[in-house]
């Protein structure tokens, strides 16, 4: 049986995508982008520009890192059929919920009562522990740790390596450094970087 997806956006972010997509059964992958002049996204032909998306009649995923571009290209898909990727090699517990066009890389490990909205992209090796509630347009980074029951607000960035203390709260549209340790909750946005975490700006 013919599986087709749909990536949006031709890039590293979207190689990975096409990766997990085809180890979930996916054996016809294309992409779109609005560089016209990609052609091909490793092996994978790139066969128009995003205004294509209302041609699609398959599965489709959103393959951009920047959350505010993926929210907005997420919007115009709202009658489409958004996949959810999830990596073979991660760990999610049973009732673990994940929503519409939200991707979990390989080795990642999401405990019981975890919560993942809608656009995530919960990268590389990163843990999400129980009871957390992950909004929608977050993306945890690679090596990232979020402790048991931590809520992190929408379109928040957590970098590479960053870990999360337990039973913290960090609002919407933040950007956690890479390495941070964020112990205390964060009730406004700015970039936080350090140990322990403060804002710079």
């Amino acid at each position: 049986m013919k599986m087709k997806l749909t990536i949006i956006g031709a890039s590293g972010h979207g190689r990975v995508i096409a990766d997990i997509a085809r180890l979930n059964g996916y054996n016809e992958i294309e992409f779109l982008d609005d560089n016209k002049k990609l052609k091909f996204c490793g092996k994978y032909p790139v066969v128009g520009t995003s205004e294509k998306v209302k041609d699609v009649q398959n599965d489709m995923i959103v393959g951009i890192g920047n959350a505010k571009i993926r929210q907005r290209v997420m919007e115009r898909l709202s009658d489409k059929r958004l996949a959810t990727l999830i990596h073979p090699n991660a760990v999610i517990a049973e009732d673990v919920v994940i929503g519409k066009g939200s991707v979990v890389m390989a080795g990642t490990v999401i405990n019981p009562g975890a919560i993942i909205g809608n656009g995530c992209i919960v990268n590389t090796c990163s843990s999400i522990d129980h009871d957390c509630n992950v909004n929608d347009f977050v993306h945890v980074s690679v090596g990232a740790h979020l402790c048991g029951t931590v809520t992190v607000g929408e379109s928040t960035w957590i970098g590479a390596g960053a870990t999360i203390s337990n039973n913290i709260t960090i609002c919407g549209n933040c950007m956690i450094g890479a390495g941070a340790v964020v112990v205390k909750n964060i009730e406004e946005e700015g970039t936080y970087v350090g140990v322990p975490a403060r804002v710079i700006y």
